[in-house]
């Protein structure tokens, strides 16, 4: 018998958010790193909607929301003053339970869940590097070192959350194409002359594009930006060398700083996700410029994924194959994830007259034009809050009922809060109108559990289809969408994945 069912090689968000998760469904996993705590020097900000989402059936939504600050505006700026400023307050109203942008950083973040998962009764391992591993018949036995001394570990699973240096993905020997973007970015922890700033502020011009948010579990703000190509390559730069420029640039006066930083950023896939019994998730999957701050909400969005289809193949639940799925649906995103960030980056620094027209003529009036509108925050907040992400091509997603495609996430139906029921643990069915008897005898037969809501016009505006079956994954995404409410369907569908729903 292996040590331990799943070993998790990397305790930042990404693998920190997998093994709460597989907690949350009764799976003990053990999770090591090689750093002595967490990280300090965070560049990740903005925790999106659709991570707040999965992260409420675990309970952490709420503790997020009150350790973060709620962006209520953006101030564009451009030659050293303001050109526009972006109601950001309120933009996904109707569309989720968390309709704003929150500023969490990821330094904060990451004691956050380290503190929850020891509540939980799992301590992270630091100091411990994962050396190497080898599938066996069982899974995965691998190699660690721990205060100077070599120790081995077996696991059925292997997860590398290990960052862009994954050992994990490099003792499988899996490509990680893409390239590295000529511009040096910087990242500096401050404090502010004058009053706290709980905006987020971005400059637009290209030779010193820049943003500001807010942290505000200390009353700093947060730089993040390229450094200027004049000073790109100098060594031991520091905060003195941008002081002048960032403070014109962003219209501030810096009295201390916490902490600097400078980095180079990658884009890149790995060319799988998956090899046996190891799996890749986080940015030892995916990296990418900090255009529209998605990196770390996807890297926790792969943890939900995988960490639902670990648990249910673990506890009998579910067919092996269904672990096929997770590269399926996740890998897909991230390269178009990167493919879309970078042209949005490409475009904020680049000198050539289109980037020009673009940062001083369309996006200071497009935006606030925009954003004036609710079809157009909502085009907004649907762009950025990951509320999209869908797997229709998955093997898991079948059928299609009213403007629902299986493989989307559920709509949020604001005055009935049918996500609500939610609780992460299992498959569920949900239903908008009458259940059929039949199909209500079927699922209990299951041990699934049905949420019926009575039919509500706002149910029919979300999309959802009145008496159809909506089979819902853990994660909220739907399975199989059936407007018939066929228990035969429901059958076929659960045979094929080797389903067992009841506890």
């Amino acid at each position: 018998m292996p040590d331990t069912d799943v070993l998790i090689a990397g305790a930042g968000p990404t693998g920190l958010v997998l093994a709460l998760s597989l907690m949350h469904r009764g799976i003990r996993p053990r999770i090591v790193d090689q750093a002595a705590g967490p990280g300090e020097a965070s560049r990740a900000m903005v925790v999106q909607a659709r991570t707040l989402e999965l992260y409420r059936p675990l309970g952490l939504a709420e503790a997020v929301i009150a350790r973060g600050i709620k962006v209520e505006a953006l101030h564009l700026r451009g030659a050293g003053a303001e050109v526009a400023q972006v109601s950001l307050h309120a933009m996904g109203e109707g569309l989720s339970r968390y309709p704003f942008v929150l500023s969490f950083p990821q330094d904060d973040h990451e004691r956050f869940l380290v503190e929850r998962l020891a509540a939980a009764g799992i301590a992270v391992e630091w100091n411990t590097e994962l050396l190497g591993f080898t599938e066996t018949p069982d899974g995965i036995r691998a190699t660690l070192r721990q205060a100077g001394a070599e120790t081995e570990a077996t696991a059925a699973y292997l997860c590398g959350c290990d960052g862009a240096h994954s050992r994990v993905r490099q003792a499988l020997g899996l490509g990680f194409p893409g390239g590295t973007y000529d511009q040096r970015f910087y990242v500096a922890d401050v404090r502010l002359a004058g009053p706290f700033q709980p905006d987020l502020t971005v400059n637009l011009a290209a030779q010193g594009f820049s943003l500001m948010l807010p942290v505000r579990s200390r009353g700093m703000n947060r730089l993040i930006g390229v450094v200027p190509a004049a000073l790109g390559d100098r060594p031991g730069l520091g905060f003195e060398d941008l002081r002048a420029d960032l403070e014109v640039l962003l219209g501030v006066r810096v009295e201390q700083v916490n902490w600097f930083a400078t980095y180079h950023v990658h884009h890149r896939v790995a060319v799988r996700f998956r090899a046996g019994r190891a799996f890749l998730a986080g940015d030892a999957g995916h990296i990418h410029s900090p255009a529209g701050g998605q990196g770390m909400n996807t890297g926790i969005g792969d943890a939900v994924n995988l960490g639902w289809k670990l648990a249910e193949v673990l506890r009998g639940r579910a067919a092996p194959a269904i672990l096929e799925t997770y590269e399926a649906e996740r890998i897909a995103f991230a390269r178009l994830l990167v493919a879309t960030t970078d042209r949005i980056f490409r475009g904020a620094v680049s000198r050539g007259l289109g980037g020009r027209l673009v940062r001083r003529w369309l996006l200071p009036r497009l935006l606030p034009l925009a954003a004036g509108f609710e079809i157009g925050r909502h085009a907004i907040f649907r762009l950025i809050s990951q509320i999209r992400i869908a797997y229709p091509g998955s093997a898991l997603s079948q059928g299609k009922a009213g403007g629902v495609t299986a493989g989307e996430r559920l709509p949020w139906v604001a005055e009935l809060d049918n996500l609500a029921p939610l609780d992460g643990q299992g498959w569920r069915l949900q239903v908008h109108g009458a259940v059929a008897p039949a199909m209500a005898e079927a699922a209990a037969a299951r041990g699934l559990p049905v949420d019926a809501f009575p039919w509500t016009e706002a149910a029919g505006q979300a999309g959802l289809a009145r008496d159809a079956a909506y089979l819902l994954r853990p994660d909220g995404h739907v399975g199989l969408a059936d407007p018939r409410q066929d228990p035969a369907t429901l059958g076929a569908y659960a045979a094929r994945h080797g389903l067992a729903f009841a506890p």
